[in-house]
């Protein structure tokens, strides 16, 4: 007991002693702090406090050796006078001054022995600087352009290390007009994050989001980090120089698609590009790099290209001599499959992870390197579970609910340590075989769902790959060795043998000999390769430069990828960045990178899919899409299906825009409607370039001056025929009433608010929650109740829209349960959870929402409340075409959550009066005969108003009016918990 309190109270003074907070004092000051330790220390560090300021993160940072038994550290204090300090070994063993800390001032100071003095004790030699690993500093110009700051400080911390006291410290270093500077020692770290502000209390903090900036010389304007940036204020002479006329040019032709490649061209300030001109037509194409895919050519015709190069100045080289090349035939389509087209608006969507639904196959389970320790291996739930096979086995299922349409997470081949969702891409034109099975391909799961009136909705990624890049475009080589620390992580390099994740090692790690080398491959630009960092694994091995790729480390090509951080979320950077160190940020205004993802995707839809969910869509210039993505895919739908049947095809995309409002914090570029629209003016031909003038074109106009549209609304009770001009091709999901569905009112008033910035919003993707957020971007599945989860469903499946439905919300699977904490902790306990056990059994389903037959679990679960609740509304809403296409109206209605809509084409035309959980009075109406497709009461209205009766939440009347040719279908289905 003795010895455990005399170790508890040594602790607690310790830990007193690193709370005294000094005052704050004047600007500009620095110490040179000298230690001699008086036992044998082979580390030394100082773990400092600048008075008012916050400590350095424990242990501290490292002193440098200076002289025979001294150690010292130069240290910028910023606006305070000195600074309290204590010592350790990195070990554990401190000096900390018998429980006082050191109370330093500044200049040169010494402290042994327990006592503090002032001097250099090495005898006036120079003082030494700390010897950091490469990258200890970070230059930062700050542009004041917009702001009338008198002074502007940088409040910031080194990677790992505690912040500047507030408000930090003053950008004073000599700059120019319009730019501060600042350099920040960095000590071991690598970067730092920063905001800035005027000392006065008015911050850049960047929207909330602190900026990201690496070692070296960086720039900071508009919201936007440039690293790797040269000094704004250097005087540089004109540029008059051009570039060395291209060399060596030739062509190729593979059926319509040309190949063209160049000896690179020369420049004394450097090559940004090249243009080429395509004759006939004098066709204009731009690329970063020395070659270009020119697809989609018409076939048996002779083509002719020169080449200039472009230097940063707009500089032009002379032309290249010309190179002539004759297409072939266009290729034969692949067998595949068909799409089953029809309306998209007619379907409802049940969204699952395949991975995570049924398990049909578990011999193609796989736990992956994290199976131990994200707590999936104690719950024998391997990531990889759920399969095409599962799928299949319950189509029947999906079928029984009332769905007629299923979204999948993506397909392709994924390479990461948790990649179970999808969205970590590595072969973009190969299925991943963890998800396949013999006689449950892919293409067997399209042709299955089909059989059965399903469609199918896959996930696709545009925006980024796995961070070891993407087969058949680029794919980096990290360093690695296999040297006693390292190999439990590097496979041993066996010749020819390629990765393939159903092949784990013991550890569950796939082959991964294709990707690491002990010395820099050719054409190597990642700095320092294979040097150590300075860092550790979590195992306590010593981290490499270029072991990890990163957009920062130069281990991707500028040409196919991008090479930053995203540091404004609404920011021009957050088109252009990447999001996270798994998801390398493609650079897609690269016309080879469009070429393979084209061509990827391509191959899917002559596999016979429906439709696209576009994943991460915001994160790609609108105008990229208008330009090649949107316009390619339609290209290969016609050439399928038709120009007709090629509007079918359903792509929705995720802009996703986490707030309650209807514009983004105000940026139409990152707005979710803004994605529906066309551009509406003519840009540069360089696809970078137009990127640039697009955001600040659109940004000036604002919110006030974007396009709008009646698409979705009734004019009075009378539909009207849309004006889809200037639709671009892209739908999206509604992501401002997703954030809304706290409570279905506040979701249905939110989305009428934004229906007239969107093109169409009868073709928006509605749902309460997905796997990765709930309503208010909540990390939790929604746990509103049962009462409000049938009220919500009755507002998915009867306002404008396409509903969507994530899997097990039927069953309130995984209610209030973390969404996703990655391999953190086990899936069991999220809302990514193995859904199998409620789906085990047999189920025959006899249409779509009727059940033939049941046994088994599965049985239990098509008896549960929510269950029959969604079934009876897929039944009422597949009756009543106004549900599923009309436009609407909220005009002469009194009441909560109550519309009208209306639906005419061709010889259909269908009105219905919607009420949902209370009373509504609708006047001006048409008169006629009105029957309730929910208890089959009939009303006559002669007087152009018609009450609904509505009396409990969940609740919901839908009169239909009974018009020439078009029959009310009276009740529709039997009486359930909710609809009766």
């Amino acid at each position: 007991m003795s010895r455990r309190r005399t170790l508890l109270l040594a602790v607690l003074t310790l830990l007193a002693s690193l709370l005294v907070v000094p005052a704050l004092a004047v600007a500009g000051t620095s110490v040179t702090v000298y230690y001699k330790p008086t036992a044998a220390w082979t580390t030394v560090n100082i773990h400092y406090a600048p008075n008012g300021g916050a400590w350095t993160a424990v242990p501290g940072v490292p002193m440098a050796a200076a002289c025979t038994g001294w150690y010292s550290r130069t240290i910028d204090l910023g606006s305070a006078n000195g600074l309290q300090v204590t010592f350790n070994n990195g070990a554990g063993t401190w000096d900390n001054n018998a429980g006082r800390n050191y109370a330093l001032g500044t200049g040169d100071v010494t402290v042994t022995g327990g006592v503090a003095g002032t001097g250099n004790p090495c005898g006036g030699q120079p003082t030494p600087t700390t010897p950091p690993p490469a990258g200890n500093t970070a230059t930062v110009f700050y542009s004041t352009a917009g702001r009338t700051w008198p002074v502007v400080n940088i409040h910031y911390a080194p990677n790992g290390e505690a912040w500047t006291a507030v408000p930090g410290v003053a950008m004073n270093e000599v700059a120019c007009a319009g730019w501060v500077k600042k350099t920040v020692a960095l000590g071991a770290a690598t970067g730092m994050q920063a905001v800035f502000n005027n000392g006065s209390g008015t911050w850049d903090n960047n929207n909330g989001a602190n900026y990201r900036i690496a070692a070296g010389t960086s720039r900071v304007a508009g919201g936007v980090v440039t690293g790797g940036a040269t000094d704004p204020c250097a005087a540089v002479p004109p540029d008059t120089t051009p570039p060395s006329v291209p060399g060596g040019v030739t062509a190729t032709a593979d059926h319509v698609t040309v190949t063209l490649s160049w000896a690179a061209s020369t420049d004394d300030r450097g090559v940004t590009g090249y243009q080429l001109t395509r004759n006939p037509g004098a066709v204009q194409l731009t690329t970063a790099t020395n070659g270009y895919i020119d697809g989609g050519l018409a076939p048996r015709t002779s083509y002719s290209y020169t080449v200039k190069a472009v230097d940063a100045a707009g500089n032009l080289s002379g032309a290249s001599s010309t190179v002539t090349v004759t297409t072939g035939d266009a290729p034969p389509l692949p067998a595949g499959g068909s799409m089953l087209g029809g309306d998209p608006r007619k379907e409802s969507i049940y969204f699952v992870l395949t991975a995570r639904f049924y398990d049909g196959d578990t011999s193609n389970d796989r736990g992956g390197s994290q199976h131990v320790k994200s707590g999936n291996a104690a719950n024998n739930d391997p990531m990889f579970r759920g399969d095409f096979k599962g799928l299949v086995d319950k189509l029947d299922y999906i079928k029984a609910l009332g769905f007629s349409a299923v979204w999948i997470t993506p397909v392709v081949l994924n390479r990461s340590d948790y990649d179970y969702h999808g969205y970590h891409g590595w072969d973009f034109f190969r299925v991943d075989p963890r998800l396949e099975s013999p006689g449950a391909s892919y293409q067997d799961l399209i042709n299955s769902a089909h059989a059965k009136g399903l469609k199918i909705y896959q996930d696709v990624v545009y925006n980024h790959s796995s961070r070891w890049g993407a087969k058949g475009l680029y794919v980096p080589t990290v360093w690695g060795a296999r040297d006693g620390q390292w190999d439990w992580m590097y496979s041993e390099k066996v010749p020819g043998k390629v990765y393939n994740p159903l092949d784990e090692n013991s550890l569950g790690r796939a082959y991964n000999g294709d990707l690491w080398s002990t010395t820099a491959p050719a054409g190597n630009t990642c700095p320092n390769y294979g040097q150590t960092n300075g860092t550790f694994s979590p195992e306590g091995y010593a981290n490499h430069h270029c072991q990890w790729p990163s957009p920062t480390a130069k281990m991707f090509p500028a040409s196919l990828y991008h090479q930053c951080w995203i540091g404004n979320w609404e920011g021009e950077d957050a088109r252009s960045c990447w999001l996270h160190d798994d998801l390398a940020d493609f650079n897609t205004e690269n016309p080879v990178v469009q070429q393979y993802l084209i061509d990827a995707y391509n191959s899917y839809i002559d596999m016979g899919v429906d439709g696209f969910r576009v994943d991460t869509a915001v994160h790609i210039p609108r105008v990229t899409w208008n330009r090649r993505f949107l316009p390619a895919l339609q290209q290969r739908l016609t050439q399928k299906y038709g120009a007709t049947k090629a509007q079918d095809f359903y792509v929705f995309g995720e802009v996703a825009a986490f707030v309650n409002d209807k514009w983004n914090r105000g940026s139409v570029n990152h707005s979710a409607q803004f994605y529906t629209w066309k551009e509406r003016r003519t840009y540069v031909a360089d696809d970078v370039q137009a990127a640039l003038d697009q955001f600040n074109y659109e940004n000036q106009l604002g919110t006030a001056n974007q396009p709008t549209s009646t698409n979705a609304f009734l004019n009075g009770n009378a539909y009207h025929a849309p004006d889809h001009s200037q639709f671009s091709g892209m739908n999206i999901i509604d992501m401002r009433m997703h954030m809304n569905f706290g409570d279905a009112a506040n979701a249905f008033n939110n989305g009428k608010d934004s229906d007239d910035s969107v093109n169409d919003a009868t073709y928006n993707a509605v749902y309460v929650d997905s796997h990765d957020y709930g309503p208010n971007k909540s990390t939790t599945r929604y746990a509103g109740g049962t009462d409000a989860w049938a009220e919500n469903m009755d507002l998915m499946w009867t306002f404008r829209g396409v509903p969507v439905l994530y899997y097990g919300s039927e069953v309130e699977f995984q209610a209030g349960k973390q969404i996703d904490c990655g391999p953190t902790c086990p899936l069991a306990n999220t809302g990514r959870a193995y859904f199998g056990s409620y789906v085990e059994g047999s189920v025959v389903a006899s249409g779509y929402g009727t059940v033939a037959s049941a046994s088994g679990p599965v049985a239990t679960t098509l008896s549960k409340p929510l269950v029959q609740h969604v079934q009876r509304l897929n039944q009422i809403r597949r009756a009543v075409p106004a549900l599923q296409m009309g436009q609407y109206s909220t005009a002469g209605i009194t009441g909560g959550i109550a519309y009208k809509r209306r639906y005419t084409a061709g010889s259909v035309d269908s009105f219905v009066l919607v009420a949902i959980s209370s009373t509504a009075t609708f006047t001006g109406i048409p008169n006629g005969t009105y029957t309730d497709a929910v208890t089959g009461d009939v009303q006559t209205v002669a007087n152009g108003t018609l009450t609904a009766t509505v009396t409990a939440k969940g609740a919901m009347r839908a009169y239909v009016l009974s018009l020439p040719g078009n029959p009310a279908p009276g009740k529709v289905g039997t009486a359930g918990p909710y609809l009766r």
